[in-house]
This record gives structure tokens, sequence and C-alpha cells, in this order.
């Protein structure tokens, strides 16, 4: 269904007590100096144990000039963000993927060092931008390990808006390690978590390049990373269904309608479900490529904004549409519309997303016993979450189907939050590989109504 999942980094061993949420009582107080101890109360009050998730962006004014630039400048605006105001210096980049060499202008944005509440196993960056033809980023990621040592530099994405002549080709970077931690695509992740090292801390840094002699330049919006510290588990705790009963109208599209159409683009359309999860959703917001955009596919192709979502989010390392940074950051790039790439604990928590009226793209892999209806088994795939039954079953929008009608699902619930959010499965040979640990992709306005952005403040995302 999908080429997303089999080169995830197999998800590590961490607090078991953190990830369900587990509570504990405060103690109670002692006697102040020269008083009488109090009586000893019962500990009713608990204490949440803190998220082993962490997404944490920048995104305002003072975000971005708390960071440490070198020829950037902020953006004013709406959506304040970073843009290139001189060149740091020029340096000449070799695209692996065209075979051609050519000369860039510069500049940097390095974020604060961001100390995790809970030390993790692994993160994936996100971002918003805009790069103009003949301008791209890069995303760099480095980080503490608990023991205080650093990680070299990681390229978490290479990435532009465009294909053209005078851009780059989106990539991932392989063979990226130091013999602690590697990057396996889009994930930056411990190679022994069960050693207790961790990621204590990170910082990213942001390079914005341009053709020399130039005045186009690129804008970042929103730069991000969720970092998570997930248990290691087969099975996760049932969530009790909470708000039920509301279904978002999302378009419903499906990718198997595109076998064999445009197969440079990770074989064609049975392998689109990540760009077809996310065009479902960016025109769930009102947004749409224009007809100029699509004039480049084949006209008796139906649903062609599809084929231009596979086009835009290929990574041409991975060879695939799966890469989920790359996916956010297409959803982006139509306006006023932002995009991040994170994990959420439960159903509960995409009930409220639902309920504030915002989809949610999840990546889940499962044996074709594992989720009834299906009718197939995956090592990989991106559906959309669009709403629940009165009873608490998902309803999804499951972009493998035979016809755009057959799109909408019902899934059991318990089946679908197991698959979703595990971290370890059984493949049909009985082989361990690993699950996404319930990561998805998240949607919304840039000026989110205030439901909107009360719900997902409460889930950590502003």
């Amino acid at each position: 269904m999908s080429s997303s999942a089999p080169r995830r980094t197999v998800l590590a061993a961490a607090l078991a007590a953190a990830a369900a949420g587990a509570t504990a009582p405060l103690a109670a107080a002692a006697g102040e100096p020269g008083r009488r101890p109090a009586a000893p109360r019962p500990a009713t009050t608990p204490h949440r144990a803190k998220s082993p998730v962490d997404y944490h962006a920048w995104t305002t004014a003072a975000d971005w000039h708390r960071g440490t630039p070198d020829g950037t400048h902020v953006v004013p605006g709406p959506r304040p963000g970073i843009g290139l105001a001189r060149p740091a210096g020029t340096t000449s980049y070799h695209d692996p993927h065209t075979g051609t060499s050519a000369t860039w202008e510069y500049a940097t944005w390095t974020s604060p060092v961001r100390r995790l509440p809970v030390p993790a196993t692994e993160a994936v960056a996100s971002w918003n931008a805009h790069t103009p033809p003949g301008t791209w980023i890069a995303v760099e990621l480095r980080g503490t390990y608990s023991d205080g040592a650093r990680t070299p530099w990681y390229v978490m994405g290479r990435w532009t808006a465009g294909d053209g002549d005078t851009d780059i080709r989106r990539t991932s970077v392989d063979d990226q390690k130091d013999g602690r931690s590697a990057v396996s695509t889009d994930t930056f992740a411990l190679d022994d978590p069960a050693s207790g090292l961790r990621l204590a801390a990170y910082e990213l840094r942001l390079t914005l390049y341009r053709r020399p002699g130039t005045t186009a330049a690129p804008t970042v919006w929103r730069l991000g990373a969720m970092a998570s510290d997930l248990p290691d588990r087969f099975e996760v705790p049932a969530s009790t269904p909470l708000l039920t009963g509301r279904e978002l109208h999302v378009p419903r599209y499906s990718q198997e309608i595109h076998k064999g159409q445009y197969p440079q683009y990770d074989n064609g359309g049975e392998a689109w479900c990540s760009p077809t999860s996310s065009q479902m959703i960016i025109e769930y917001w009102g947004r749409h490529p224009t007809r100029q955009q699509l004039s480049w596919v084949d006209p008796s192709y139906a649903d062609p904004q599809v084929c231009h979502a596979a086009r835009y989010t290929y990574d041409y390392q991975y060879n695939g549409c799966g890469n989920w940074p790359f996916n956010a950051a297409y959803a982006a790039t139509y306006p006023a519309l932002q995009s991040l790439v994170t994990r959420l604990s439960s159903l509960n928590d995409a009930e409220r997303l639902i309920h504030a009226g915002i989809p949610v793209i999840t990546s889940q892999s499962f044996l074709k016993s594992e989720l009834d209806g299906a009718g197939y088994g995956t090592a990989g795939h991106l559906m959309t979450v669009i709403g629940f039954t009165p009873e608490g079953d998902v309803i999804a929008n499951d972009p493998a189907s035979p016809s755009d009608p057959a799109v909408r699902r019902v899934y059991p619930r318990r089946q679908f939050e197991n698959i979703w959010l595990r971290t370890k499965r059984h493949d049909a040979k009985g082989q361990v590989k690993s699950g996404s640990g319930g990561v998805c992709y998240l949607y919304f306005p840039a000026e989110p109504a205030p439901g909107q952005h009360r719900v997902l403040r409460e889930l950590g995302i502003r």
C-alpha cells in the first residue's frame, strides 16, 4: 500500500509509566519549623507523568529572534518567518539526482537548544516554507546525548517545492551515523535504546539557498521537531470513547485508480497512500492546485491533483512519496495552511481534533487479519481519520480502496488504535517489525478558529 514504513527504525524501549500516562500521588507537605507537624493527609492530588512525546516549533517573531542568524532576518507579517537578508557565503552543491553541480548563496538560522522534558530515542523534524524557483532549504538537527556528548549535524531534509530546471531535487540523505545514532530517511533514532542512552536536547539549523545574483529567497514560517521515547510494545491500552458521533466532510480519493500512472514517482498510484491522504485533507480546507499547475497531468486521468501531490512529495533518495516531513511541507505550500508531523497518544486525542474540525492523517502497519474490513495487509500505510461513529469506531478515508466512493470505511476502534499506536508488530512470517507509534500529519489553517487553537495547544502544538 505504501513504501513509507519499511525503512523506519525499530522504536525503542522507554519509560512505560510515562508512556501510559501513569499518575503518582504528591507527597504530603512537611511541617514548617517551630510548628507541630501536620497530621498525615491522604495524597489525593494526582501528578500526571510527563508526556513521552514532545513537539516543539519556532513560529513567532519572538521565537525567530531567539535564534542565531547568519545572513537571515525575521520577515514580518501575519506569519512571521525567517528569510535570506544577505548571503553569509557561497557553496557548491552537487545534486546526486541530476548529476549537476552549481554554486549557491546561503544564509543560516540556528535555533536555541531545546532541552527535552523526557529524553528521547527518536526525533522527526518538519517545516513550512515558501521556496520560489531557484531556491531551496536544508534542515539539520544536532543533538546532545544524555551523557553530554554531541551528535554531528544530521541532514533531516533538503527541500524545495518545485522540481524545475533551476531547482535541486528534494532529497533525504542516507548513511548518516556516528556509531550511537543514525538517520533513516526522515527519522533520527538511537542505535541501542536499551543501553539507556537518550537524546537529552537538540537544536535545529536552517540553511536558505538561492542562485547567486538573484533576489529570490525562501521564507520559513514554521520549523519544529517531534522527539519521543515510547514504550516497546505490541499492545497498547484501549481508550474509552469520549467525543464521538461526528464525521467531517472530507473529499474521497483512491490511490488505486492511479495504478500505472507516472511510475517514476514510487511505481505509480498503488504506492501513493501518503500524497493521496495529504490531498484529501488539503482540499478539505478548501485549497486546490490551479489548472496551470495541473497542466502537466494527462487529461484522461481522473483526480489529477493526486498525481500532482505524488510528484511534489516525492523524495528522490528514498524513491518514494512517503517521506513524512515532505508531505507536511507540500501541504503548507497552499495559501494560509500550516502542517506538522507529530505523535498522538490515543484515539481520544484524535477525537478532540475531529470534534474541533481537524482531520488526522495516521500511519500504521498491519496484517490483513488485524483490521476487519480493510481486506488487505500492509508494511506501512497512510489513511485519514475523519470521524467517529456514535459507538466510537473509526471513520476513515482509506485511499487503498478500489474507487473514490469506496474510500470511506468504518474500522473497529480497538483494532485501529492498536495498529496505529504500537511500536512493535509481527509480520506474516512471524518476524518482529516496527510500528509507527502513533505518527500522524496534522494540517490546519494558519489562523485556527478559537476552538481549534485551544485543542492544538492542549496537545502541545502551537
